[in-house]
């Protein structure tokens, strides 16, 4: 049974003398002062089905402790189990029990297991904490957003359909596995799907590569179809039920995805039109996958966030879109998350150029802040956002600071392209990733005291 802390921490948990190992050591010191938050996380690592015999492995403490180094040092899993052996200061913010060494797929189930909303919800305890202790009032904040990339290779309609055929392909080799002696009518079209992928990304001209995308679709179709017999087929023969059931649950999953696929190939490539982005699949296997364009730059596949920060560097919220909301939209809804999280509205506000409007102006001066400025004023006058033009200066530069603090997240915490698969691991690789932050830059504030 999985234990809420380690019972009995080693005595020879030592920090090296280092400006790491000092940030180490307060960042635990604080951890250790809130014991609150391994009851929250305590009922997803604590499983039911896990038995309360055996041995007791790694204890909620130690698991959170380890996703935090992880983001915080931005480790593989592998790394990371090698360094929870190798460096003491690494084992003594773990609070490994003496003699235990995990491995790294227990390092990903346990890890993998915190759900977002209990990374938030640290989040909160760590930003009202910083308000107790004055480091963070919320008085003055900054907004802008970015984009975090979902581990898909770059979308194009010929690579879509040489990842419906390989799906289509692994989903019937299963489904021969569970039909056991009895042979199922189907062909592997891997190979003709990967020769028209590549003549289709190399050749010249609209005709010709029309006629190689009508013979991928083709192929694509007949592994629609080879699915289709394979379930009749296995309907009626005696084969494990569990088994069957996870199939099919497979096959329902893929196939709305890869008929979208097709359609979206035979309706931009064939029949020349323009489809709208809300209607595209971007990936097969990362489905939540989002198109971002933000201004004249390049195109990102994953979702957009909009972060809020303060004067003391702390990310004082990020909320994860759904599509590519204008950022003008979204300016009120962030307003109204800080006036929630602190229970009041900041002085001042400053903001990208994006989220300008006269709207958007009125509404948060009508909610009690006293200046908002933004990058670029968008036909607004300063005495319309702002009491004067020294404070709109002044506040026009505090707003590029946030492009650092953002810029630090990408670089050193891992934002810019997250590695975990699905919606739900990708909500909680941002919040980990703004949690770690969080937590070395607070740290750093108090030992600067």
């Amino acid at each position: 049974m999985r234990q809420k802390r380690t019972v009995q921490g080693s005595i020879f948990d030592l920090y090296a003398e280092h400006e790491i190992g000092r940030e180490l050591k307060a960042m635990s010191d604080w951890l250790d002062g809130h014991p609150e938050i391994l009851d929250w996380m305590a009922p997803e690592l604590c499983r039911a089905e896990i038995k309360e015999t055996g041995r007791e492995g790694l204890s909620v403490e130690s698991i959170l402790r380890c996703a935090i180094l992880k983001q915080h040092r931005q480790l593989s899993y592998e790394a990371l189990a090698f360094y929870l052996e190798d460096s003491h200061s690494f084992q003594a913010f773990a609070r490994l029990p003496l003699g235990l060494r995990p491995k790294k797929s227990v390092l990903q189930k346990g890890v993998s297991a915190i759900s977002d909303a209990s990374w938030e919800r640290i989040h909160r305890l760590m930003i009202r904490d910083a308000s107790v202790q004055k480091i963070e009032r919320g008085r003055m904040v900054r907004v802008d957003s970015t984009v975090t990339e979902t581990p898909v290779h770059e979308p194009t309609d010929s690579t879509l359909l040489w990842d419906a055929v390989r799906t289509q392909v692994r989903l019937m080799e299963q489904a021969q596995e569970l039909a056991g002696p009895v042979r199922l009518k189907w062909c592997n079209h891997r190979r003709v799907a990967k020769k028209r992928a590549y003549q289709i990304q190399y050749s010249r001209g609209k005709e010709k590569k029309a006629n190689w995308y009508r013979d991928l679709i083709k192929v694509t179709r007949k592994g629609l179809n080879y699915l289709d017999k394979a379930w009749c087929t296995l309907t009626q023969l005696t084969i494990d039920e569990a088994a069957f059931a996870a199939w099919e649950a497979q096959v329902k999953h893929y196939r709305g995805l890869i008929e979208g696929v097709i359609d979206q190939s035979q309706r931009r490539v064939i029949n020349g039109e323009q489809v709208p982005a809300a209607e595209k699949v971007f990936s097969l296997f990362e489905e939540h996958t989002d198109i971002i364009i933000k201004g004249s730059r390049d195109i990102q596949y994953g979702h957009k966030l909009n972060l809020t920060s303060g004067r003391s560097g702390l990310i004082l919220d990020a909320v994860i879109e759904e599509g590519n909301p204008a950022d003008s939209e979204r300016f009120m809804p962030l307003l109204e998350r800080q006036i929630e999280i602190y229970g009041r509205a900041p002085r001042q506000i400053a903001a990208d150029g994006g989220y300008a409007s006269k709207d958007n102006v009125q509404q948060a001066k009508d909610k009690g802040v006293k200046d908002v400025a933004f990058h670029k004023k968008k036909g607004l006058k300063v005495d319309q956002m702002v009491k004067s033009d020294w404070v709109y200066r002044k506040l026009r530069n505090f707003r590029a600071g946030i492009e650092a603090g953002i810029s630090c997240l990408k670089r050193s915490y891992g934002l810019s392209r997250c590695t975990w698969k699905g919606l739900e691991h990708f909500k909680s690789y941002v919040w980990s990733a703004v949690v770690a932050h969080n937590l070395a830059v607070f740290s750093r504030l108090l030992l600067a005291r």
